[in-house]
């Protein structure tokens, strides 16, 4: 490691700001604009490298990394169309709030606007999709930007940031200095609640006969869940979660939810019609939770926690709003809420009795091979254990209601964005962080090929993922929206005679592979899944075709108007 004081090149400030910041992994894929850094890294022994095979790949790697360990996911590639091709897992970490800090090489300063090779205006493309991004302009601005950088990413609610670096910069020279403490102007997070609002929520909390907390994201974020569980257990409240929340409460407790919303559970959805106080932490009121806002939750007094205060009264007018870390809002709850003064048994009750009319269920006659069996049979051979990474689709929402989540930081899967293709490489990166839990994907067939050269980084690298594929030969949610919403015209959604055969393409790519077409089958590859530990495996789950996520609010409808089954049952093939 270089001191402060000593003369260095861009390259060489670069991976010292990086060891500062305790930088283990660099997802990239090199270019002309980098070679001084990849000259550079030839020699780096202590910053592991890992090669994509494309730039976006790359950035789901990073976002895959940070969402598993909590540390920001780094990014390294060229101009360009190296950055260019970084801007869609750019957006999906935006939306999802994840750290991740994206440094793409540039054309040099006196190229640019002169629509060189290679250029791209990745600091404008980007603006709209990143918490701030840069262009480094001098050598001697390098460290601090990247101390910066990684400030911004990780501080207050997390996210993107991106650093351009000319060319030109990266092979200037300067004495390196690189800044301890940071401070950026306009940017101070409010991290510490006001006591007086934690005070009135304690207050309302107490009184409240039908409360009901309603955790996103922004829990597992703030590392909150161990004040969770403690104010849920002791004061007897239900807990629903967001797609991103579910881990941040056991969903094996008794006053777990599991998921409300679009396809969210039954019994959740009722609780939010009917309780009289809601208790919204690190969630933002997303359009696939609230459904029609004017009907969300008519009879509750609404607190809402968040650290962005742009989330608050944005979607969903609240009573009590209280801007902060939710560790800080929920440690504060616990320390002044005074003894409930309902008691919450008949709530408690009720909801259970939602649960009874219209548990989750799925036909188990036969031999056909339906995904929600795959999903449970998975949760039960791991014991809720694994961390889970989805793709985009009907298995997303099937594994957010039969994948029992346990533990935090155990559901890695886009949200906000809903990319397909985000599933592979997310799932590398969480293997790179993660080694002493299994790491499950979840896939459609339709996702798994729009980043299906990621396999390679995975089979190099003896990455031991776990791929189901669940091959329905569909694009499975968007025919599900056809056959329910648009005349059944399935334009464009059958895959049937264009999907290759994916045991033999895995086995191209040199991963393992098996197929699976019945329970039977399916259970025992699932085994066979997770005694392999020498690689990647895939299994190729042959499922019901036609099958349908249920329930179901359809996009616009209120939470209360809930689809259940199909409205015209039709053979499923």
């Amino acid at each position: 490691m270089h001191s402060s004081g000593q003369t260095l090149n861009g390259s060489e400030i670069f991976f010292e700001c990086l060891r500062r910041e305790h930088v283990e992994y660099i997802f990239g894929y090199p270019g002309g604009s980098l070679l001084k850094v990849y000259e550079t890294l030839h020699d780096v022994k202590d910053i592991q490298h890992i090669l994509v095979r494309h730039e976006q790949g790359a950035t789901h790697m990073a976002e895959g990394y940070a969402r598993a360990t909590g540390k920001p996911g780094v990014v390294l590639v060229t101009s360009g169309p190296g950055a260019t091709n970084t801007v869609t897992g750019i957006a999906n970490a935006y939306m999802d709030s994840s750290p991740m800090v994206v440094f793409t090489g540039q054309v040099p300063s006196t190229l640019i606007g002169n629509d060189a090779f290679q250029e791209a205006d990745i600091v404008g493309i980007t603006r709209p999709i990143t918490k701030h991004n840069f262009l480094v302009k001098d050598v001697r601005e390098l460290a601090i930007t990247i101390r910066k950088a990684f400030y911004l990413a990780t501080t207050g609610r997390p996210g993107p940031v991106l650093v351009d670096m000319p060319k030109d910069i990266l092979n200037s020279s300067c004495v390196f200095d690189f800044p301890e403490t940071i401070e950026i102007r306009g940017f101070k997070p409010t991290v510490k609640c006001h006591i007086n609002q934690v005070e009135k929520a304690a207050q309302k909390i107490a009184k409240a006969k039908r409360p009901l907390l309603y955790i996103g994201g922004g829990v597992i974020s703030a590392e909150a869940s161990e004040e969770l569980r403690t104010l849920a257990i002791q004061h007897n409240i239900p807990v629903t979660m967001t797609l991103q929340g579910l881990g941040a409460f056991p969903g094996n407790h008794p006053l777990s939810m599991g998921m409300l919303g679009m396809h969210g559970t039954y019994w959740a959805n009722q609780a939010v019609n009917k309780c009289d106080l809601l208790i919204a932490v690190g969630a933002r009121f997303d359009d696939r939770v609230t459904g029609k806002v004017d009907t969300f939750a008519p009879q509750a007094y609404k607190i809402h926690n968040d650290i962005d205060p742009t989330n608050v009264d944005k979607n969903i007018k609240v009573d009590l709003p209280i801007v902060g870390d939710a560790k800080n809002f929920l440690a504060g709850l616990l320390e002044v809420m005074p003894p409930a003064t309902e008691n919450r048994e008949l709530w408690l009750a009720e909801i259970n009795a939602w649960r009874e009319q219209c548990p989750l269920n799925y036909d188990k006659e036969g031999d056909a091979l339906r995904t929600e069996f795959v999903i449970e049979e998975v949760s039960r051979q791991t014991s809720g254990n694994a961390v889970v990474v989805t793709d985009v689709g009907q298995h997303q929402m099937w594994t957010s209601q039969f994948y029992t989540f346990i533990h935090p930081r155990s559901i890695i899967t886009s949200g906000g964005l809903g990319t397909m293709g985000y599933g592979l490489p997310a799932a590398i990166g969480a293997a790179f962080g993660i080694t002493d839990r299994p790491v499950v994907l979840f896939c459609g067939d339709g996702g798994f090929m729009m980043n299906v050269q990621e396999l390679v980084t995975a089979v190099y690298n003896k990455i031991p993922i776990k791929i189901f594929l669940i091959n329905n030969s569909y694009l499975g949610m968007v025919r599900q929206w056809q056959e329910l919403f648009h005349k059944e015209k399935y334009s464009f959604t059958d895959l049937g005679d264009s999907n290759p055969d994916f045991v033999k393409l895995a086995e191209a790519f040199g991963c393992k592979a098996l197929m699976a077409d019945s329970p039977d089958t399916a259970r025992e590859a699932i085994k066979d899944a997770f005694a392999y530990n020498d690689g990647p495996i895939l299994i190729d789950f042959r499922v019901v075709k036609k099958d349908m996520v249920f329930p179901m609010v359809p996009a616009g409808g209120s939470i209360s108007d809930m689809l259940l089954a199909r409205l015209n049952p039709k053979t499923m093939v």
